[in-house]
């Protein structure tokens, strides 16, 4: 697997986990010269804990630039990511690797949980309402476009959770990192469910905007989610992969640095996030119990917005009574229209 990571260096990718890929944050630089492109984000849960990971893509531009990225939940560990493992599952699924990037944040006045150097990456991770951390970010020198507020807040009263990564544009010059070379990022949270953050995706994004991305989750049994690749709810969500991990694959995953944990069964999913922005309104959210009951909070449908109403079905006993309405409804009015039409026709015949 060490000889694979070469041909994949070139390759931007970016990883989160059940709580989003971190493919799930918005690029914004002090000086507007960051992009946010495609976004490809993991989301691993095994024993309780969902291991987020995520390559932070070098994009070039002056002075620092970064991401924000909501959580589920207070990390236990905040360190560098193996060297292959986005490759290889993006190896895994896709024939012809796809690419993947990612994008910046912002972040405001509130507290700081942990602060972690890795390479040209600041990592922190904030505990904060939206408002708070909005002028986390700002005070930090990010500008905030005009939907940050109400995308924070999204977040915000589900979970004050977020974390800050701040990419140093001159510390990597002095590594010696190029354009389009990734860090990677792992995040080990504790939490009953993992969920990706989606919509974030769009923050910053205009009407005509289209938003990319790729979500891997590697979970002990086959998950439920909400919504479901390819429903009405999901519109632009689609499911690429759905199938036991290979033991060649897992094998692969756990000689990388940090990931020990892979364990020895899995289930590997793949959705790919192909939609306008003004239409990403919502999270994945993830059921890993077995109940298949993931939850709609977690999707950001409720409390913050209703979920569609369900298609109506006329209920089996109103259409057993139409049926025994119109059967002899029916007959009667053949009964009297054959004796009508008996009266008024002539016999024929002899």
């Amino acid at each position: 697997m060490r000889r694979l990571a070469a041909p994949f260096a070139a390759i931007a990718l970016t990883l989160a986990l059940a709580a989003p890929t971190l493919a799930c944050g918005g690029l914004i630089g002090p000086n507007g010269a960051v992009n946010l492109l495609r976004t490809t984000t993991l989301a691993a849960y095994h024993d309780g804990v969902e291991h987020y990971i995520t390559a932070f893509e070098f994009a070039g531009g002056g002075g620092a630039f970064g991401s924000i990225i909501p959580l589920p939940g207070v990390p236990t560990s905040v360190v560098r990511g193996g060297d292959w493992t986005l490759q290889r599952l993006v190896r895994e699924t896709d024939p012809t690797p796809a690419f993947a990037f990612e994008a910046a944040g912002t972040a405001d006045r509130a507290q700081v949980l942990l602060e972690v150097r890795i390479d040209a990456l600041d990592i922190t991770i904030l505990r904060g309402g939206g408002a708070e951390v909005g002028a986390w970010a700002t005070e930090h020198g990010f500008r905030l476009p005009a939907d940050a507020p109400e995308m924070l807040d999204f977040y915000a009263d589900r979970s004050p959770i977020f974390m800050a990564a701040s990419f140093d544009a001159v510390a990597a010059a002095e590594r010696g990192q190029a354009i389009g070379d990734g860090t990677p990022v792992h995040l080990a949270i504790p939490t009953d469910n993992p969920w990706v953050p989606l919509r974030i995706l769009g923050l910053g994004k205009v009407a005509g905007d289209t938003v990319q991305a790729d979500v891997y989750l590697l979970t002990d049994r086959q998950p439920a989610m909400l919504p479901r690749p390819g429903s009405p709810l999901g519109a632009g969500l689609a499911l690429t992969h759905d199938a036991a991990a290979s033991p060649e694959l897992l094998a692969d995953l756990r000689s990388d640095k940090g990931m020990e944990w892979v364990p020895e069964a899995a289930w590997l999913t793949k959705s790919q996030i192909d939609a306008p922005a003004t239409d990403l309104r919502f999270d994945l959210a993830i059921d890993v119990s077995a109940a298949g009951q993931p939850s709609a909070r977690d999707a950001g449908f409720a409390p913050f917005g209703p979920l569609p109403a369900p298609p109506t079905r006329t209920p089996l006993w109103a259409l057993l009574l139409a049926v025994a309405l119109i059967v002899p409804l029916g007959g009667a009015w053949l009964v009297v229209a054959a004796t009508r039409g008996g009266r008024g026709r002539p016999l024929v015949g002899g």
